[in-house]
């Protein structure tokens, strides 16, 4: 009777697994390696500037990763703007709705990821290659011919 009762205790709790979702002090997104707090102040139309990026991806509501340009509330696709007369260092505009934008402003750095060193790795790798490349052409044109 134990064993059954113990068994069943044990298939109940493989069975109702539970999900956990983070729950987010603040919407932001991500842009250039800075991360921006999404305020709710309304940016006049007249102050947007140029389209600067867009979210890529969405940051993972189970573990709190994000990285490259990111929001944990705005889908890909989303779009970042200038403000005039505002460093954009200091603050953006993002895309809320079809011709409304929202004022982000600058937190923090964002964490770092292995992917930033992506753009460095497939320079040197082409480093490499032209090197090896241009070091045989270089030694053939050097070798002597047979007469």
């Amino acid at each position: 009777m134990k064993r059954g009762l113990l068994l069943l205790v044990i298939c109940f709790a493989m069975a109702s697994s539970t999900s956990h979702a983070l729950s987010w002090a603040y919407k932001f997104v991500v842009w250039e390696d800075g991360v921006y707090e999404v305020t709710e102040e309304v940016v006049d139309t007249s102050d947007i500037g140029k389209k600067i990026g867009e979210v890529k991806r969405m940051a993972d509501d189970r573990t709190g990763s994000y990285y490259g340009d990111a929001s944990n509330f705005y889908e890909k696709g989303t779009e970042y703007y200038a403000i005039k007369g505002i460093d954009s260092g200091t603050a953006i505009a993002v895309e809320d709705q079809q011709d409304k934008w929202i004022k982000a402003v600058y937190l923090h750095e964002a964490p770092f990821h292995w992917t930033d060193l992506l753009p460095y790795i497939f320079l040197g790798i082409t480093a490499v290659i032209l090197f090896v490349f241009f070091s045989l052409r270089y030694a053939s044109k050097k070798e002597p011919r047979p007469q």
